[in-house]
C-alpha cells in the first residue's frame, strides 16, 4: 500500500503566514519534539533482532500477577492531515483497504492472546488512537470492538477512551460508541476559530465542533474531554482568549492543553527545510507558556482545578486518567497497528512504521515489531520519575518503596537547582512542581536523564 496524502506539503504554507517571534536567543519554537512521552527517548531503541528477541523472551515467561494491562489500538485513517501532525496517518485508503487493516490488527492481538504472558489477562484500560478513530464507520467500530472483547474482555476495565474528529462524529456514530463501553470521549478540538483550523490544516470546523460537543453532552459519557494547542499558526492573543473562553461555556469535565511543536515530519517542518528557516512560523515558547498559564488562570477561576501539566478538570473526585496514571505508575501495555508503541516486563518495542510491512508481517503469523529496548532498573525509576513529575506533585517515598532509591540523593544537584529557581519544593514528602515549572516542564526533565539520552529531542 502507498502513502501520497501524507507525503504532500501544502503550498507555500509559511510564506502567507507573517508571525512576529521573540528576539530572546532559544525562545523561538525550533524543530524538535521537546514532549517527553517516554524513556529512554525513541531515538535510543534498536533495530537489532538480539534485542527484539527479549520481547519474545517476556512473552514466553509466566503473566505477572501485580501488573496493570493497557491495550492501545492505533488506527491511523484521516480525512485530511494536519499540517503540525507527526503520526503515522493515511488519507487516502478506501473501505476494504481498512477492513483489512482492521483484520491484521485482530490477528495481531490474537498472536498476543496465545503468549503465556497475556494470555487470560483483562484490560485495565483500552485507548484508541490514531490517525482518526472516529474516522471509522459504526459497523467496522462495532465489528472491531467486539472481536477485541473476545480476545481481551472488556468485563472489568475501568476506563475506555477514544480519540474523535468532531467532522467524522455524528449523533448515531456516538450512540454506537457510547453502546461500544466507551468512557472517556476526547475530541481533537484544538481551536474554535474557522481561520485557525483552515490555516493548520484541520478537517474540521467550529460549527462541527459545537455539534459534536451537543451530541456528547446529552449522551451519558463518563467523561468528554476537550483538546487545545497554545500558539497554533497565525494565532493571536485576542483568539487563544476567546477559544478558552469558549471551552469554558462549552462545559466539558476536562480539558487538554497542549503547546505547539514543530516535530519532524510534519508539514511545517518540510516547508521550513524547504525555505532555508530555523525558526517556525509559530508563538515562541515565552508567549506559548504565557498563554497556557492564562487558560489555567480562567479554568480555575470556573472551578476546574489543574491536575497536570497539561489538563484540567471540573471534579478530580469523579474525573479520572486511568491510562495516563497507570502507564506512569509502569503499567504493561499491549499495543497494535501500525508504528505503535509498548512495553512488556520493562522491553519497549515499536511496531513497522509502514503499513505494508506491517500487514506483511502479520500475515506470515509474526509480531511486526520494528525495534524495541529492554531497560534496566536505573532507566525504569527515571521513566516513572520524570513522568510523574508532569503532574505537578510526586511521593518521594513510592521510589524509595518501589525501587529503593531516594530521588533526593539521587539527583541532589538537579534538585537543587530547580528548587533556587522556584521550579520545585518539598512539601509532606512530596516534590512539587509549581506553576512556573509546570509550565516548561518538557523542557526540565532533561536534566534528569543519564548524560547518554540528553538532548535527543532534536534526534
Amino acid at each position: 500500500m502507498s502513502e501520497t496524502a501524507n507525503s504532500k506539503s501544502s503550498d507555500g504554507l509559511i510564506d502567507k503566514l507573517n508571525i512576529p517571534l521573540a528576539d530572546g536567543e532559544g525562545d523561538q519554537t525550533e524543530v524538535g519534539n521537546y514532549f517527553v512521552a517516554n524513556y529512554p527517548p525513541f531515538s535510543f531503541w534498536d533495530r537489532e533482532d538480539t534485542e527484539q528477541e527479549q520481547i519474545h523472551e517476556v512473552l514466553n515467561s509466566p503473566s505477572p500477577e501485580d501488573t496493570n494491562l493497557g491495550v492501545y489500538f492505533h488506527i491511523p485513517f484521516c480525512r485530511k492531515r494536519c499540517h503540525f501532525c507527526y503520526f503515522r496517518v493515511y488519507t487516502d485508503k478506501n473501505s476494504n483497504e481498512i477492513n483489512a487493516y482492521l483484520d491484521a490488527g485482530i490477528k495481531e492481538f490474537e498472536r498476543y492472546a496465545q503468549t503465556s504472558y497475556l494470555a487470560g489477562r483483562k484490560p485495565q484500560f483500552v485507548y484508541f488512537g490514531g490517525g482518526t478513530p472516529s474516522y471509522l464507520s459504526i459497523n467496522q467500530l462495532t465489528d472491531l470492538t467486539n472481536r477485541m472483547k473476545d480476545l481481551f474482555p472488556w468485563d472489568e476495565t475501568e476506563e475506555v477512551a477514544f480519540e474523535c474528529e468532531p467532522g467524522t462524529l455524528t449523533e448515531k456514530k456516538l450512540e454506537a460508541l457510547r453502546d461500544i463501553g466507551v468512557t472517556r470521549l476526547s475530541l481533537g478540538i484544538e481551536n474554535f476559530d474557522d481561520h485557525i483550523l483552515e490555516v493548520n490544516g484541520r478537517a474540521h470546523r467550529s460549527k462541527e465542533a459545537f455539534r459534536a460537543l451537543g451530541f456528547a453532552n446529552t449522551l451519558g459519557f463518563d467523561q468528554v474531554n476537550i483538546d487545545l494547542i497554545a500558539g497554533m499558526m497565525d494565532e493571536t492573543e485576542d483568539n487563544w482568549k476567546r477559544c478558552v473562553e469558549t471551552a469554558i461555556e462549552q462545559s466539558p469535565d476536562c480539558v487538554t492543553i497542549y503547546q505547539m511543536e514543530i516535530p519532524y515530519n510534519t508539514t511545517i517542518y518540510k516547508e521550513m527545510k524547504a525555505s532555508g528557516r530555523i525558526t517556525a512560523p509559530v508563538a515562541n515558547w515565552h508567549t506559548k507558556r504565557e498563554w497556557v498559564d492564562w487558560a489555567f488562570d480562567k479554568f480555575q477561576e470556573a472551578g476546574y482545578t489543574v491536575n497536570s501539566a497539561y489538563t484540567v478538570v471540573k471534579n478530580p473526585e469523579t474525573t479520572k486518567f486511568i491510562y495516563r496514571d497507570s502507564l506512569w505508575e509502569g503499567a504493561d501495555l499491549l499495543s497494535a497497528g501500525v508504528a505503535s508503541f509498548g512495553h512488556f516486563g520493562g522491553v519497549h518495542y515499536q511496531n513497522q512504521a509502514d503499513v505494508g510491512p506491517y500487514m506483511t508481517q502479520v500475515d506470515k503469523g509474526e509480531l511486526p515489531i520494528f525495534r524495541s529496548y529492554k531497560t534496566n532498573a536505573e532507566e525504569r525509576f527515571i521513566r516513572e520519575f520524570v513522568l510523574q513529575l508532569k503532574l505537578g506533585r510526586t511521593s518521594l517515598q513510592y521510589f524509595r518503596d518501589k525501587y529503593g532509591v531516594d530521588p533526593e540523593a539521587r539527583f541532589p544537584a538537579e534538585l537543587a537547582s530547580l528548587k533556587e529557581q522556584g521550579y520545585f519544593s518539598i512539601d509532606n514528602g512530596d516534590i512539587v512542581v509549581s506553576r512556573d515549572g509546570l509550565l516548561q516542564i518538557d523542557r526540565l526533565l532533561h536534566g534528569f536523564f543519564l548524560e547518554e539520552h540528553r538532548d535527543a529531542r532534536y534526534t
